[in-house]
C-alpha cells in the first residue's frame, strides 16, 4: 500500500529530484516533512487482515494522524491547515488484498463464496478511509486503479496452472469488475464531501498495453518474466544481489521481479499518470 503526500510542488514528473522520505525512516525530520511524506507498507490493503498476514502497517494504522500533528507543531495550525488541504495525496493499493490473501486464502473464499462479495468489503474500507482523509484537511486524492493482475509473471507462474505465455483472464476479469466499482463509489464520494476532488487514475489499460498490445514500440522485449532471478516467483528478499540469473539490463524488460514493473516501465506509466491526473493539480 503507498499513500505519498506531495505538498506544492510534485515528484519526478511533477519536478522533485527524487520522491517524498520514508516517513519511519531517519530521514522524516525537519523541513522534510514540509514537502511531503511517503507512507508505503509493502503488503498492506485495503483489507487490514491482508497487512496482518505480512506483518505490515494496515491501512487503518498508519502514520498520518502522527504526522500531521509534528507538522503543526511545527509550523502551526494555521499554515499546517494550508498545507494539507492543498497537497497531493496519492494512493495505491488493493493488489496484494487479491494476489496474496484472497486467491489463496481458504478461509477468506468460504466467507466471501464469490469474489463480489469481497470487493464490498474492500470498498467499504475505501470509502471509510476516504472520509477520514478528507476529515483531516485532505482535498486533492488520485487513487491507482488495480493493474492488469493475470499479466503479472508472478501470477501468471501462481495461477495460469501451466500456461505460461498468457495472461490469466479470470485475474482480470475480476481487477476490471473492482475498477469499476472503485469508480462508482469514487462518484458517490465526490457527490457526498465537499470540495472533495477526487480522481481515480486507470493503471490497468496504459499497463496491459505495453504488456500485451504494443511492448517492442515502447523499447520492451521481455513481458512474461522480470528481471530478478527467474523472473517467474522472485519478490522482495527473493531479488537481491545474489540472486542467480538476473538480467543484465533491465530496461528492456517491463517488470522488475515477478509483480513490480521496471524502472523503465515505471517511467512510461508515471508520464501517463501525470497527464491524466491533471486535474488534480489545478
Amino acid at each position: 500500500m503507498v499513500i505519498m503526500l506531495i505538498h506544492d510542488h510534485g515528484f519526478n514528473n511533477l519536478g522533485f529530484n527524487s520522491s517524498p522520505v520514508a516517513y519511519l525512516s531517519k530521514a522524516a525530520t525537519g523541513t522534510n516533512l514540509l514537502i511531503g511524506a511517503n507512507f508505503a507498507s509493502a503488503a498492506s490493503g485495503y483489507d487490514d487482515s491482508t497487512a496482518n498476514l505480512y506483518l505490515a502497517i494496515s491501512l487503518s494504522k498508519q502514520y498520518y494522524g502522527e504526522y500531521q500533528s509534528r507538522v503543526v507543531g511545527m509550523i502551526g495550525q494555521a499554515k499546517a491547515s494550508s498545507i494539507f488541504s492543498n497537497a497531493l495525496y496519492i494512493i495505491s493499493v488493493g493488489t496484494s488484498d487479491l494476489i496474496q490473501n484472497y486467491y489463496i486464502s481458504p478461509i477468506l473464499q468460504a466467507t466471501y463464496p464469490n469474489i463480489h462479495q469481497y470487493f464490498n468489503t474492500l470498498l467499504r474500507n475505501y470509502e471509510q478511509f476516504i472520509e477520514n482523509l478528507h476529515s483531516m484537511g485532505a482535498r486533492r486524492i488520485g487513487v491507482a486503479s488495480l493493474a492488469p493482475l493475470g499479466c503479472l509473471p508472478g501470477a501468471i507462474t501462481i495461477f495460469g496452472f501451466g500456461n505460461n505465455n498468457y495472461c490469466v483472464d479470470r485475474l482480470n476479469y475480476d481487477a476490471m469488475y473492482f475498477n469499476t466499482r472503485l469508480n462508482s463509489t469514487s462518484q458517490i464520494l465526490r457527490n457526498r464531501l465537499s470540495n472533495l476532488n477526487l480522481l481515480v487514475l486507470d493503471i490497468y489499460q496504459p499497463l496491459y498495453n505495453l504488456i500485451v498490445n504494443n511492448p517492442i514500440q515502447n523499447g520492451f522485449y521481455e513481458t512474461r518474466k522480470g528481471c530478478c532471478g527467474l523472473g517467474t516467483v522472485e519478490t522482495a528478499l527473493l531479488c537481491n544481489s545474489l540472486a542467480i540469473g538476473t538480467c543484465s539490463n533491465a530496461s528492456d524488460h517491463i517488470f522488475w521481479d515477478a509483480f513490480h514493473p521496471s524502472d523503465a516501465a515505471n517511467n512510461l506509466l508515471s508520464s501517463y499518470m501525470t497527464t491524466a491526473g491533471a486535474s488534480l493539480l489545478n
